[in-house]
């Protein structure tokens, strides 16, 4: 038996000498007190009775047997003619002494069952007893307590760099020639920086041509795009606002995340402005696609619920640092099914920080196309990227590479990348995460398969601006 607590029974009736008892059950050790007085169990049998009308019962019941012993006193000195009214007297009063003596065994069975509930305790606990009615109170309740108090503070914190984002299209009237702007969708994000600096998801203001934002204390801004970068589903808005309105979100590491810590998601689902949602991080290292349909790797797997509207808000850690900005879930339904996706804040970084400078995002490019995983497979290729094409004047092209080409006697295959400074390559993910981890202007060793040969070939990095 698990108690969290202790209760504490203090009689009313019985506050000159107090009793204290108090239960302290847990399922490492397991103690309990039980200091009953006599006196205790006297006024709580007298309370109890007359609750019960106890009080009127006893009092008939105890006249009644003094009739009833006065009844056979009298018999003594009676003649014969009075022996039957004296029977008759006799009857009487036994049957009522004894209706009332049922009725008080009634409330004696009743209290015998209450205190042998209430008062039992569990075979093998030992008796304990403490002078301080508060003591076990409060240390039960304070972890609780603690832990509520720990949330709210992270929740009240957080609270102001979480935004709430709307986004409009322009349509034509067609009762005139005016242009309306109409709602779009909904969604969150977060203020990155006191110069008013907004991220958020790229789908989320894929298709709109305005947003507007709405801040904590219900003030709204017009919002300008500042750079998004689709392959990885992040876009950047900017917000005049004065400085003491714009929080920054505390940024986190989620190098060093571990399965099972704590997970807490800040958003707007379903247009409910800075709903918090609790969970872990349930899983690391998973692999989604991008609107581009290109993989965003190492993204945080979460149970907190993330549902639409959740988009572009925060998942943080139990200090409040960002960990991650919520993405997408993984449902059937298309509402939260406990499986939810963020993108780590570590792969935030550098992109927010490219955009802010360069309206864009640098990557370092090999400039060629290659053929989808699922095709390749069609075609008997069970590893590596083949190649479609070779752009003219890319690093590629430098570097030898060949494309797929059509001859007189059919299609001939380009070479297939399988390797990449002796990383494995086994389909585009595999090439795009490796990519990822070099900078422009590197040199890289690419080993390729032509036409069953296996040739090394070096390759300076381009770069996408």
């Amino acid at each position: 038996m698990h108690l969290n607590g202790a209760k504490l029974f203090r009689h009313k009736s019985y506050e000159v000498k107090s009793v204290k008892v108090g239960f302290l059950l847990s399922s490492s050790e397991s103690t309990c007190v039980r200091l009953i007085s006599h006196s205790l169990l006297r006024n709580s049998f007298r309370t109890f009775i007359r609750g019960f009308e106890g009080s009127r019962i006893f009092t008939k019941c105890k006249r009644a047997r003094f009739s009833y012993w006065a009844l056979l006193k009298a018999e003594e000195g009676t003649t014969e003619k009075d022996n039957v009214k004296n029977q008759a007297m006799h009857i009487y009063c036994f049957s009522n002494f004894a209706r009332l003596s049922t009725k008080a065994v009634l409330c004696l069975l009743l209290l015998t069952f209450v205190l042998t509930n209430y008062w039992w305790v569990p075979p093998g606990l030992e008796a304990f007893a403490f002078e301080n009615k508060s003591l076990i109170r409060e240390n039960a309740s304070s972890t609780l307590k603690q832990q509520e108090k720990d949330v709210i503070e992270l929740f009240q914190n957080a609270t102001p760099s979480v935004v709430f984002a709307t986004t409009f299209v322009e349509r034509l009237d067609f009762l005139s020639p005016n242009i309306m702007e109409l709602p779009a969708g909904q969604g969150s994000g977060f203020i990155w920086d006191t110069d008013g600096h907004i991220v958020t998801n790229f789908h989320v203001i894929r298709s709109a041509t305005s947003a507007k934002i709405t801040l904590y204390n219900g003030h709204i801004y017009d919002a300008k795009l500042v750079g998004v970068d689709p392959d990885k589903d992040v876009a950047v808005l900017k917000i005049d606002a004065p400085k003491n309105e714009l929080r920054p979100i505390p940024l986190g590491h989620s190098s060093d995340l571990i399965v099972g810590q704590s997970a807490y998601a800040i958003g707007n689902p379903f247009g409910l402005d800075h709903t918090l949602t609790t969970g872990v991080v349930s899983g690391l290292g998973r692999t989604m696609r991008s609107p581009t349909g290109k993989p965003i790797s190492n993204v945080i797997q979460t149970d907190a619920a993330i549902n639409p509207g959740n988009s572009g808000g925060t998942l943080l850690d139990s200090s409040g640092r960002l960990i991650g900005m919520n993405t997408s879930i993984y449902s059937p339904s298309g509402a939260s099914a406990g499986v939810g996706f963020a993108i780590p804040v570590d792969t935030l970084k550098p992109i927010v920080s490219s955009l802010i400078k360069y309206g864009k995002v640098i990557r370092p490019v090999i400039g060629i196309s290659y053929l989808d995983g699922t095709q390749s497979s069609a075609l008997g290729i069970d590893r590596g990227v083949l190649v479609l094409d070779v752009q003219r004047g890319s690093p590629a092209e430098k570097a030898g590479l060949r494309g797929t080409s059509r001859s007189p006697l059919g299609i001939e295959l380009g070479d297939i990348i399988i390797a990449i400074d002796g990383k494995s390559i086994g389909n585009e993910g595999d090439l795009f995460q490796i990519l990822e981890e070099k900078k422009p202007g590197q040199t890289i060793r690419l080993k390729v398969d032509r036409d069953g040969r296996l040739i090394e070939l070096k390759l300076t990095l381009g770069s996408s601006g």
